[in-house]
């Protein structure tokens, strides 16, 4: 191709459009030349071509010059104020995609959609070229991202702290054999969005030894020594000048750790080892840890955090305070909140610890005084294997100097509870830090931030019930006061604003207002039209725009055609035995053999539905892979058979992430939410499907609870034991008392008579079976809750066939989502846990 042709080629569509830098444009011709001047002096890829992915790119750097102008101020303005700030700590953020998320909280979105025409390209085909950056793994980290929306858009001062992961957890292949992980691609190219900073470094140090000086003072030494560099991405407030940043460490050696007499004589693995250490670091988030090695470096990962992240609040802090002469250390609890989002960053204790005593000169009590009144902790869970635990061994050859604090501040613990509560004597055990088990010695990292903070939240009202009741009711006896409800919220922007413009375009015709889009509690005013024939025809007629959507998307991503006429009921979320994906999967099972057994005119009277339920199930997860791959069976035959695949669809939807979930949650009826009650924290997927209009089946677990209260009994569909029921029933399950209902007998029959294939399912199928015992005896009470969730689904058939009773109840869920934004969680967060105030760009 001649280079005058090509250059036609580019120039195609474009050529009335000067290439000019407009960084702060606001009309569409002045946007579309600034993003023609970052094609051409900007550039990423050869010249000439502007075909979808080069547009994405000079777009995305045509919004940033806006963010980068926003943040500039923000910063400034902070510095100015010095406000207290928050400083959230998190080892995942589910970020999503940026372009589409920059240009709405922007309200731009418009003018961008516009400039793009101009070029000849549409908005729509440009954001598909983005990819999700794979920073996390579940609600965890989408929370994260939830909460940094918030911050920015309340005005709060805040920081999120993470790590550049630069393969994430990994990319979801489905093929015959099941799931297949393969290395997530989002930087394989680069990332628009993030600015490296190359003066923001700090040494992180693994291994080495402790000196003791003749003060007595100590002093971690030796070892190996990698920096940790600062990748900044700015997070903008919804139409607030305010832009917040995520900072994300990534590790790196340095030119001097390149041994070049080594690698000149050939040993090129061993001159370049602490680069190759370095980059295995931020590798992959959640590397395998069956190993010792996998167990060093995912410590390695989370003291990267945490080292990192508190060396930058301290150089930050001493900066500020520098000004005003001698920096007093008193201050710092005043000017930083620190919150640990799980115990992935339980390290930033005794890292805080290390760098007051060690580097700064503090005393034990002070420095101990400092760090309680300026970390909190956030539990996100009650199960046993999601609790870290870390080998006592494994820390000692780490993080030597780590330890020692640490067996300091459980010394220190013991004694006071001893002196103070000789009634909880016999609790000790439980309750310390450390576990001197002889087989197997642990560090237990919940206990430690128990210990350590000044206030600790679980993040459901259930949930924080079962904390204080149950997991940590020794510590509530002891400090009455530090156990904190937040429940979670979900960004309304990105939630329903963004991913359903149609229903939101009607959410504000009919309040007359758009304010509902940062103050949600405004949704309760559509209550008074619940009965409305007109909202309930164009109610209607938004919610068949997103099924038709979701249908061309399932279509172009698995080759299964989906009827939008149909039930859409949808289950999105982690694989995991307690979200009991599999209770969904025998429910379909035992529809589908009975859909077989009825005559046709029978089969014209049910309800017909499309099944769809996606997720990740953890690489090593055995179990968790086993009911992706009987999803995938099941939906094979059925979706073949034609008798039935009118009335019924089965497909697993692949690769689930922010996107995907932007694309299936509007589109969406039923949503499933049956997790095992007590098991689920929150769940924050079901606030955004009831946000939605889309009805939830569900048990008394989580925020379920709360939704459930919010949208009105009535309006959701409940099943299943209670979590004060659970003990009892596991207990008589293990005495032989549980007798199985005939359906759920019939459902496993059906798979091992192998009419979904040749595939062993008997392992998983057992897990259902016996009474007890690793892997069996149904822990997860799939076979007690199975015949009340049947009859569940039975009233879902029933209540859909009365459309207007359906479209009313799906208002009313809109209508009852106010409580579960982000924005009012956060502003919980500020007043009653980290104590700070709106900081507004003027």
């Amino acid at each position: 191709m001649s280079m005058e042709t090509s250059s036609a080629n580019f120039n195609g569509n474009i050529s009335d459009v000067s290439a000019v830098a407009q960084p702060l444009a606001e009309e569409p011709t002045e946007i579309a030349s600034n993003i023609k001047y970052h094609a051409h002096y900007t550039p990423h890829f050869s010249p000439f071509k502007f075909e979808p992915e080069q547009a994405y790119y000079a777009t995305a750097d045509s919004v940033r010059d806006r963010l980068i102008n926003q943040w500039n101020d923000t910063y400034l303005h902070y510095d100015k104020v010095n406000p207290k700030q928050t400083y959230y700590l998190s080892m995942e953020y589910l970020q999503g995609r940026a372009l589409t998320n920059a240009i709405g909280n922007l309200d731009v979105h418009d003018a961008y959609a516009d400039a793009l025409k101009k070029l000849g390209h549409e908005l729509e085909e440009v954001v598909e070229q983005e990819k999700d950056a794979a920073l996390g793994n579940g609600g965890l980290g989408r929370l994260a991202s939830c909460f940094l929306d918030s911050m920015a858009t309340l005005n709060l001062p805040a920081w999120g702290y993470g790590l550049r992961y630069k393969y994430g957890l990994f990319k979801q292949i489905i093929t015959k054999a099941g799931q297949e992980e393969v290395a997530e691609d989002w930087l394989e190219k680069f990332s628009p969005w993030e600015v490296v900073r190359h003066d923001v470094v700090f040494p992180v140090r693994f291994f080495g030894d402790v000196e003791v000086h003749p003060s007595g003072s100590r002093k971690w030494v030796g070892g190996e020594v990698i920096q940790a560099i600062a990748y900044d991405v700015p997070i903008p407030g919804y139409r607030t000048k305010n832009t917040n940043c995520l900072r994300l460490w990534d590790a790196k050696a340095s030119s001097e750790d390149l041994n070049l007499f080594q690698f000149n004589d050939g040993q090129y693995e061993s001159a370049a080892q602490l680069h190759s250490r370095a980059q295995q670091i931020c590798a992959v988030l959640y590397p395998g840890d069956a190993t010792e090695n996998g167990k060093l470096l995912r410590l390695k990962q989370q003291f990267l955090l945490c080292s990192a992240s508190l060396q930058d609040i301290i150089a930050r802090f001493k900066e500020r305070e520098d000004g005003k002469g001698a920096h007093h250390w008193s201050e710092f609890p005043k000017k930083v909140a620190i919150q640990l989002n799980d115990t992935h960053p339980t390290l930033a204790i005794p890292e805080l610890m290390r760098l007051l005593m060690d580097d700064e000169g503090l005393g034990w009590d002070e420095a101990w005084g400092i760090t309680m009144r300026a970390i909190a902790y956030t539990n996100h869970t009650v199960l046993p294997e999601a609790l870290e635990k870390w080998s006592q061994a494994v820390m000692w050859k780490l993080l030597p100097r780590h330890m020692e604090i640490i067996e300091e501040i459980d010394r220190r613990f013991v004694a006071s509870v001893q002196s103070e509560r000789p009634d909880l004597e016999n609790k000790i055990p439980s309750m310390r830090i450390l576990d001197h088990n002889a087989q197997k010695p642990v560090v237990r990292m919940a206990n430690l931030c128990v210990v350590s903070s000044h206030t600790v939240n679980g993040v459901a009202k259930l949930h924080s019930d079962i904390l204080k009741a149950e997991l940590f009711a020794d510590y509530v006896s002891v400090w009455p006061t530090k156990f904190q409800n937040k429940t979670n919220g979900i960004t309304p922007r990105r939630w329903i604003r963004f991913c359903s413009p149609e229903l939101s375009n009607i959410i504000t015709k009919w309040l007359k207002t758009d304010q509902w889009v940062t103050n949600l509690e405004l949704l309760a005013n559509l209550r008074e039209f619940a009965d409305n024939a007109e909202l309930h025809a164009e109610w209607e007629s938004a919610k068949m725009a997103n099924k038709r959507r979701l249908a061309q998307y399932v279509l172009r991503v698995t080759g299964v055609s989906i009827d939008p006429d149909t039930l859409f009921d949808i289950q999105v979320k982690r694989i995991h035995e307690y979200k009991r994906q599999l209770l969904n999967v025998l429910g379909v099972v035992y529809r589908y053999k009975k859909l077989k057994e009825m005559s046709p005119q029978e089969r014209n009277n049910t309800t017909p539905r499309t099944v769809m339920i996606g997720g990740k199930a953890f690489a090593t997860y055995t179990n968790a892979k086993r009911i992706v791959k009987l999803v995938t069976d099941v939906g094979d035959v059925i979706n073949s058979d034609p008798d039935i695949n009118n009335y019924l669809k089965v497909v697993f939807v692949p690769n689930y992430n922010v996107s995907v979930a932007e694309m299936l949650i509007p589109g969406s009826e039923l949503s499933q939410h049956i997790s095992t009650a007590g098991m689920e924290a929150s769940g924050t997927s079901n606030m955004k499907f009831a946000l939605n209009g889309c009805l939830i089946i569900g048990t008394l677990d989580g925020a379920n609870v709360e939704i459930r209260e919010e949208i009105g009994e009535e309006n959701f569909f409940l099943f299943g034991a209670t979590a004060d029921e659970v003990p009892r029933l596991r207990k008589e399950r293990e005495d032989g008392l549980f007798k199985p209902d005939p359906r759920f007998e019939e459902a496993k029959q059906f798979i091992r008579s192998g009419a979904f294939g040749t595939y062993d399912y008997n392992p998983l199928l057992e897990s259902l079976e016996g009474n007890s015992g690793y892997g069996r005896g149904d822990y997860f009470l799939v076979g007690h809750d199975f015949p009340s969730y049947m009859d569940a689904q039975a009233r879902v058939d029933e209540a859909y066939k009365d459309r207007k009773r359906w479209i009313k109840m799906s208002i009313l869920s809109t209508a009852g989502s106010g409580k579960f934004s982000s924005d009012r969680t956060i502003s919980q967060y500020a007043k009653e846990i980290w104590n700070i105030a709106e900081c507004r760009v003027p």
